[in-house]
């Protein structure tokens, strides 16, 4: 046997990927109880877990030698059964009172996409590398996420000569989900606190998730028929979003599955009680919010868990660099642009939590992050939307075009 050949990875299937998610939940649980600063700093439970087993993970490596390897498929399952709970818990009133607002944080996503963009040039500059690898310093990794760092590394490495480039990618991507995941709450909090701000229908319960609206809606229950209801509800979005997937799939456009079942969720929850107004069916209530937070937690904690932090050593330099820059540019322009344009109001504190999730990492993140501050100080439904429609949608667009004009003009 060969002592030059790699030790075989852990290999860790999707059954007990997603047993350890739930275990590594209750680990953060714990640890925001024995840590109040955690919870201070509304920094979700997945995410203080998440961070510790990755930790773990990292020191496993280190004395063995020998990678983590995740089965990831049931966490992509609950990515779409978090966003089609989120579509079923919407309000087109909320939708319409989002209209505006939607287009205006579009417009300041974009313009924070050049600045993040701006900043990997910087870095990638200072360090010697070609400039075409600002943009995995830039949005390829921290706003497209691991996704697009792993599509454009290699191209990135093959057509420019950037070696390590796909590695680099990841690892920035890697970094900033952490940053998103801990920046957001203590922005939120600094906003809250220092305008004295807070939700227009102030709640003194624990708000049961990131989409709750009111509990209103029919189903407020939780019982065995409720869950089976909600449960069926989202199959039958599920079902209408992968329909209509596949069929913009076969006429040439690419969207995460999640996106049209966000739509379907929202367009289903609000025909149904018109068709059938005296049947009250609404797949609303207190199940659908119990799944939803489920979901998420679950999901954000395999996602944190399996960041190979090892793979950080080769770029560390550079990544440390870019990325204090990245946390530091955000940070201002969340507080200062962000926040003010949004209309300095509790929801635009809310959705500064998300912003900063997912500008530095992923939706899922964004979503956590205002969750963990609407549990905290009460809800903020429309933020739940406009965001997601954002940051899943027309961001993934735009930044497809951004990346081949930075790379283009150099």
């Amino acid at each position: 046997m060969n002592a030059d050949l790699p030790l075989e990875p852990i290999v860790i299937d999707s059954f007990g990927a997603f047993t350890l998610g739930i275990v590594v939940y209750f680990l953060g649980a714990r640890l925001t109880l024995r840590f109040p600063v955690l919870q201070r700093y509304s920094i979700p439970e997945p995410v203080s877990g998440g961070l510790a087993a990755a930790l773990f993970a990292l020191g496993i490596v280190w004395l063995t030698g020998r990678e983590i390897e995740y089965d990831l498929l049931v966490r992509d399952f609950l990515l779409v059964y978090f966003f089609t709970t989120v579509g079923l818990n919407a309000r087109v009133s909320d939708l319409v009172k989002g209209g505006p607002i939607l287009a205006i944080l579009l417009g300041l996503t974009i313009a924070f996409m050049l600045v993040q963009n701006v900043i990997g040039l910087i870095g990638a500059s200072l360090f010697g590398l070609a400039p075409q690898a600002s943009v995995l310093l830039g949005t390829a990794s921290l706003i497209g996420g691991h996704g697009t760092a792993i599509a454009w590394g290699p191209t990135i490495q093959n057509d420019f000569g950037v070696q390590g480039a796909a590695e680099l990618g990841i690892a920035a991507a890697t970094i900033g989900l952490i940053l998103a995941s801990v920046i957001g709450g203590p922005i939120a909090r600094f906003l809250i606190q220092r305008n004295k701000l807070v939700p227009e229908t102030p709640s003194a319960v624990h708000v049961p998730t990131a989409a709750t609206s009111d509990e209103s809606d029919t189903g407020s229950d939780i019982t065995q028929v409720s869950i089976m209801s909600s449960i069926l509800w989202i199959h039958v979005a599920i079902a209408i979003g992968y329909s209509v997937f596949e069929a913009l799939e076969a006429a040439g456009i690419k969207l995460p599955l999640f996106v049209p079942c966000l739509i379907s969720g929202i367009v289903l929850t609000n025909v149904l009680p018109l068709l059938f107004p005296k049947r009250e069916l609404s797949p609303r209530g207190s199940a659908t919010n119990l799944i939803s937070e489920f979901s998420l937690s679950v999901f954000l904690a395999m996602s944190l868990m399996s960041m190979e932090l090892w793979t950080l050593a080769s770029s560390a330099s550079v990544l440390a660099v870019t990325m204090l820059l990245q946390v530091i540019a955000a940070t201002l322009f969340i507080i200062l642009i962000v926040f003010r344009m949004m209309g300095k109001d509790y929801f635009a504190a809310v959705l500064s939590a998300g912003f900063a999730g997912f500008a530095l990492g992923a939706t899922p993140t964004a979503i956590a992050n205002m969750t963990a501050v609407t549990q905290r100080y009460g809800p903020s439904p429309v933020a739940f939307i406009v965001l997601p429609l954002v940051s899943a949608f027309f961001v993934d667009l735009a930044n497809a075009v951004i990346i081949k004009w930075v790379v283009s003009i150099f």
